[in-house]
């Protein structure tokens, strides 16, 4: 069963059973079979439960008569709120924090991404004293840290796990270490990088493919990509970029994750332009744009914010006609937005288009003098610029060129290493 507690003088931006069907898709995520699913009033929370004396009586009730073994409330709950509701319900209780957790385990697939969830899950875990995860059993995949009937339980006691969290920081800092080498090795074939960010379920995954033709896992499913992912992708004028495919934001984000997932968007903080992919079909879809942006900021990325987001208004093809066309017509009229669908392809060519224009307005016009006999350099200037003007003599040929300052860069590279054989 999947709860979701509607509180009096709550978020406005935000209706109740779109928040229940998000909750109901978080679950989902990981194949728990749904039976129940109810938005619940709350008016003043309790300290003991949460919830009402009389919501707890009658959920228990249908818990008890539908034989549901598992329930998710969509909020946070603190230790002994989670105590009393097993209880009184007679079945395991776990909080958004709890499932978002569940998830997250399932789907992480780097060695980065596996740490980041198990660090954030002992966290959760020691602020709990010790919570048993078999609740879930073998459901779904995902990691021993989870645990399960026959795996290893995380001993009961605080400092094991205190232990466990150290031992875990110092491997992460040394993934993150091999990523910076990574990443600096990229500068060095400076491509721009353009990163994809959106809410979850947005459709970043599937324009990913679209664009690069990868196969990303794209299923209509929250939380479908958790590690980043990047391709290269030629544009129509011929430049090569980076295309980064992002993890999902969500609203609420438990706090334990935006410390833990910080590191998975740093790609964002290196990209030259990004991409706010929003689900323009989604009733919340404002209060989802404002949630991105928020979650941004809190990560320490306002300044991409600040910068401007591009927005790909996604899932366009799911609108009915009127909307459709007003939805197109209102992008054209504000700079930076576009109107598209991932699956059908409509609005792509210009999304390319845009960004070609943005990565083209960073250009700067450098003036080059090169032996004619040198016919590589030439050739490669052609290539990867806009030749402005040329004008040769007997021996030289005198080129201005505009180039991304990425290719002035690799330009000037390219000439010291020749003239160092």
């Amino acid at each position: 069963m999947v709860v979701h507690p509607a509180f009096k003088g709550g978020d406005a931006s935000r209706l109740p059973e779109a928040r229940l069907a998000e909750a109901v898709g978080l679950a989902g995520a990981i194949e728990l079979e749904i039976v129940a699913a109810e938005a619940v009033n709350v008016t003043k929370a309790r300290p003991a439960t949460l919830l009402g004396k009389g919501a707890v009586e009658r959920l228990a009730e249908e818990i008890e008569e539908r034989e549901i073994g598992l329930v998710v409330v969509d909020t946070h709950l603190t230790p002994v709120q989670q105590r009393n509701l097993e209880k009184a319900w007679g079945a395991k209780v776990i909080d958004r924090t709890g499932l978002i957790l569940e998830i997250f385990g399932a789907r992480a697939r780097t060695r980065e991404g596996t740490l980041q969830v198990e660090l954030a899950a002992l966290s959760y875990q020691r602020s709990r004293l010790v919570r048993s995860w078999t609740h879930l059993e073998r459901q779904r995949g995902g990691f021993g840290f989870l645990g399960g009937p026959g795996e290893t339980q995380i001993e009961a006691d605080r400092r094991m796990i205190g232990d466990r969290i150290v031992k875990l920081e110092r491997e992460l800092e040394d993934v993150k270490r091999t990523r910076d080498l990574h990443r600096k090795a990229r500068r060095r074939v400076p491509y721009p990088i353009v990163a994809l960010v959106g809410y979850t379920n947005a459709g970043k995954s599937t324009l990913f493919n679209n664009l690069t033709r990868a196969e990303v896992l794209a299923k209509d499913m929250l939380f479908a990509t958790l590690d980043t992912t990047m391709r290269t992708l030629v544009l129509p004028s011929g430049r090569k970029i980076i295309l980064s495919d992002t993890v999902g934001f969500i609203s609420d984000l438990p706090h334990e994750l935006v410390a833990a997932f910080r590191a998975t968007l740093e790609e964002v903080l290196e990209a030259d332009v990004v991409v706010h992919v929003r689900d323009i079909s989604h009733p919340d879809t404002d209060a989802q744009a404002s949630d991105v942006e928020t979650v941004l900021k809190e990560l320490g990325l306002g300044e991409v914010v600040d910068r401007g987001l591009v927005e790909a208004l996604n899932k366009i093809d799911l609108l009915p006609e009127s909307r459709r066309l007003e939805v197109i017509n209102q992008a054209k009229r504000r700079e930076g937005a576009m109107a598209l669908s991932a699956v059908t392809g409509q609005g792509i060519a210009e999304l390319l288009a845009d960004l070609d224009r943005r990565l083209g307005s960073a250009r700067e016009t450098v003036d080059v003098a090169l032996a004619l006999s040198d016919g590589a350099s030439i050739s490669w200037l052609y290539r990867h610029g806009e030749v402005v003007a040329r004008r040769d003599d007997d021996r030289q040929a005198f080129i201005r060129v505009k180039l991304d300052p990425a290719d002035i860069r690799r330009f000037h590279q390219r000439q010291a290493e020749g003239r160092g054989h």
